[in-house]
């Protein structure tokens, strides 16, 4: 009876820590949710011991900078495994292989060995199917549950100049019945993929490509495609592609990568390194045109190809283009800088309530809240190894993070 008694406790702590993973909060895409890495507030730890958070698992992974995304149950992501592109399920609880799926992805990187032909691009939740791009810009569609490949797509056949130096980055998004992303080439500069066949539902514009993921954004209750390109802004309507407006963001070599950040005074944030700089336009809908207007533009402010988050009137990211790069906070309204602070170096953030998850690139982890005059740093831990480029992944108050040699998933909460 004692075995039994056992045996049975042990079978329904299984199916509480099963249901407790599968009632956490989905991670479907590149940023989140609503794909500017804000989450609402969660019950985090407001200190962590000695050693860092609590790590649930860690396991060993192939070569990537993918992102992680999951659906409360199921982690997926990417690595390089020799010359094909490896699409993984895990399980979120345990970190155990549920699926691989593998493709022939080529590509060759003339960017920078620090690089390599490893995925940039996350993978996108559909329902029932998984999304995901090679760094050679190979789309491909799998069942979830099983990883059989469902349809592939090459999205530079027909422009291979669009694709760049540093391999194709750009996360692609979800939109009614459609998968968009960035192509690249005349004609065909943003796509919209059928996502149960992988046909083409519309193309349109001219621009070349950057390494920046598209954005969608509610105007007055009506959505808006946002594309940062080579070397402009531009708006789209996105059920036709049809163009809205288009404001020219010149930087060298069109080194145009940072996500642009929307915010509900209709204000949208656009910053690149490399002699780009940072802008902020103000967005207008009037009648059935909607126009663009400059509040602020400087070269004081550059997210390099780490993300930003804003909260409330301000927005938070690491600064600077190479060496050093100091966390700051920057009133949105103004483009003035609030305060820098030097303990966080070049960095990737999410933003849950007011608390900041931030993971910088040598692997430190630091759970700060940002005030008024500087950053009030709770607990830090070095945790991951160097090249630590990906964005952290909150579901609840699980995090998931990655290097290019391993993957953890943390427990943040109290």
């Amino acid at each position: 009876m004692k075995t039994l008694s056992a045996a049975v406790l042990l079978a329904c702590l299984a199916f509480a820590g099963r249901a407790a993973v599968e009632n956490r909060p989905a991670w479907p895409q590149w940023g989140g949710p609503h794909r500017n890495f804000v989450t609402p507030a969660a019950d985090l730890a407001s200190s962590w011991p000695a050693g860092g958070p609590r790590r649930l698992w860690q396991k060993p992974l192939g070569d990537g900078f993918s992102s992680i995304v999951t659906d409360g149950s199921s982690l997926y992501t990417l690595y390089r495994d020799g010359a094909a592109d490896a699409v993984v399920a895990l399980d979120a609880l345990t970190g155990e292989t549920r699926w691989t799926s593998k493709y022939d992805a080529p590509f060759h990187e003339v960017c920078t060995e620090q690089l390599g032909p490893a995925p940039r691009s996350a993978p996108l939740i559909d329902g029932d199917r998984l999304v995901t791009v090679s760094a050679g810009g190979l789309m491909n569609s799998f069942d979830r549950t099983t990883g059989r490949r469902l349809w592939t797509r090459d999205l530079l056949q027909g422009s291979p100049d669009a694709l760049r130096a540093c391999g194709y980055s750009s996360s692609p998004l979800m939109y009614k019945n459609t998968i968009i992303t960035t192509a690249g080439g005349p004609g065909r500069a943003v796509v919209a993929l059928e996502a149960t066949t992988g046909n083409i539902a519309w193309q349109s514009q001219d621009y070349q490509n950057g390494y920046s993921s598209p954005i969608l954004i509610d105007l007055d209750g009506r959505p808006e495609l946002i594309v940062f390109t080579f070397g402009d802004m531009a708006d789209l309507n996105p059920d036709t592609g049809a163009l809205e407006w288009t404001r020219p963001h010149p930087t060298d070599q069109g080194v145009n990568v940072a996500t642009p950040v929307w915010g509900d005074d209709h204000l949208l944030f656009i910053s690149s390194a490399y002699n780009g700089g940072s802008r902020m336009l103000k967005l207008v809908r009037t009648g059935g045109t909607v126009s663009a207007t400059e509040v602020w533009a400087t070269q004081r402010i550059r997210v390099h190809f780490g993300n930003a988050v804003r909260l409330g009137p301000r927005i938070y990211f690491s600064n600077g283009d190479f060496g050093s790069a100091p966390f700051t906070a920057v009133d949105a309204a103004t483009g003035d800088i609030a305060w820098r602070d030097r303990s966080v170096t070049r960095a990737s953030l999410i933003a849950a309530g007011n608390e900041l998850v931030i993971l910088d690139e040598d692997g430190d982890l630091a759970l700060a809240t940002p005030g008024p005059s500087g950053l009030e740093l709770h607990a830090k831990v070095a945790l991951l190894g160097e090249r630590s480029w990906t964005p952290p992944t909150l579901s609840g108050t699980t995090l998931y993070v990655r290097d290019r040699h391993q993957i953890m998933a943390l427990a943040l909460g109290r």
